[in-house]
């Protein structure tokens, strides 16, 4: 077990009480706000600071943990290192004993991937844990599972949600997915959007010419697709880079690799792998178009990490996507969404793109003032505090 807590906390779960100014815009009409005044235990994959591993939800994982004591909780992550959400004999241990030695009444917040796949775990400590179960993806919602294995992950994510109070969820979109498919209560069911750091405005390459896809390499997230696509424009004179880990799906990206050689477009699709910091800045910064060709996503953090920047998007039409694209305030949609499963479809948006000056000028105008409009991380941990703080003062009897 890995536990970043130096202290830990007594069975109450409570510290004396402590006051600072008012850190974060998202309470900007209080004066004050509780710091230490109660604990929670963050329950999360071991690779969550893995560099190496990079994900949406991992980064969603560490920004929270580190936002939500400004609104009144003293976070306790204990990540379990385990091949989630379908571990081994000691990740499951290590996970029932992490459980086991809370308090009573404890508030837990545990991660979907790890808890959504094991209710023999979860469910029977529901009886005396305050838990929350926080959803990046529905684990049958993964591409390239065997039907029968998403058909058992489906089963048993549906016993967890069903035996806990409070599902959070990353997207409107994925709150009614939620509540659709497992049949949840819609009040039990809440949304905690990713938020986006704004920085400062990309300035591209020619304005038109350099595309950028950040995602792992996996094929949930369709690279392949994007690969058909840009096979048909290699008229244009554009250049791709995919950043993104290339260790999750080694066939995969071998069979990536071979489709790029097949269209004779090496030299001018990278795949670099991962990478963060200033060295995914730079990658950011050099960008003109941000595409995404994923089968499946709740809400999309690349893209608003790309709006950020005043960067356009080229998305595929499907999930959470269009409304982690979002609008302008004045309506301007600033990006392309795209039917999926279509790469003839990404193709003419690409000449539509390379083609059409007024088009570029209006989607970066667009891009620019959704920028300005994002949603930063403190409105995402105020929305998780507020689900904390709701929990029931006793465990609810397991469904």
């Amino acid at each position: 077990m890995t536990d970043t807590t130096i202290e830990r906390p007594d069975q109450a779960s409570r510290a004396t009480l402590t006051y600072v100014p008012v850190q974060h815009a998202a309470l900007k009409n209080a004066d004050i706000i509780p710091m230490s005044l109660r604990s929670v235990h963050f329950v999360m994959p071991g690779g969550v600071d893995d560099p190496a591993a990079p994900s949406g939800g991992n980064a969603y994982d560490r920004r929270v943990s580190l936002d939500l004591p400004g609104f009144g909780w003293q976070v306790h992550k204990h990540a379990v290192a385990g091949d989630w959400p379908r571990p081994a004999a000691a990740a499951r241990t290590e996970l029932a004993q992490v459980l086991r030695e809370l308090p009573d009444g404890s508030v837990v917040l545990l991660d979907g991937l790890v808890a959504c796949g094991v209710p023999e775990i979860v469910v029977p400590e529901a009886e005396r844990l305050r838990m929350a179960v926080l959803v990046h993806l529905p684990l049958g919602d993964e591409t390239g599972l065997a039907p029968a294995v998403a058909a058992e992950l489906d089963a048993l994510e549906r016993t967890v949600l069903r035996a806990v109070p409070a599902v959070i969820a990353t997207s409107d979109w994925a709150v009614r997915r939620l509540v659709a498919h497992h049949g949840l209560a819609p009040e039990r069911v809440h949304v905690a959007a990713p938020g986006a750091d704004i920085a400062p405005l990309a300035p591209g390459t020619d304005g038109v010419s350099r595309l950028l896809c950040v995602a792992a390499v996996t094929p949930r997230k369709g690279q392949h697709r994007l690969v058909e696509a840009l096979a048909e424009v290699a008229d244009l004179p554009w250049s791709c880079v995919c950043v993104g880990s290339l260790t999750q799906d080694p066939e995969y990206v071998a069979d990536l690799r071979a489709l790029i050689d097949r269209h004779g477009l090496t030299g001018r699709l990278e795949l670099a792998g991962a990478q963060g910091g200033a060295a995914l800045d730079a990658r950011y910064a050099a960008a003109d178009l941000m595409v995404l060709t994923s089968y499946a996503e709740t809400y999309g953090m690349a893209v608003t990490e790309a709006l950020a920047r005043g960067i356009p998007v080229l998305a595929s039409d499907v999930g959470g996507l269009p409304e982690a694209v979002g609008r302008a305030p004045d309506g301007a949609v600033p990006g392309i969404l795209v039917p999926p499963e279509d790469p003839a479809a990404i193709a003419a948006e690409l000449r539509g793109w390379f083609g059409e000056a007024d088009v570029r000028r209006r989607l970066k105008a667009a891009a620019r003032s959704r920028r300005a409009a994002l949603n930063g991380w403190a409105t995402t941990a105020q929305s998780l505090a507020a689900v904390l703080r709701r929990l029931p003062t006793e465990p609810r009897r397991a469904a």
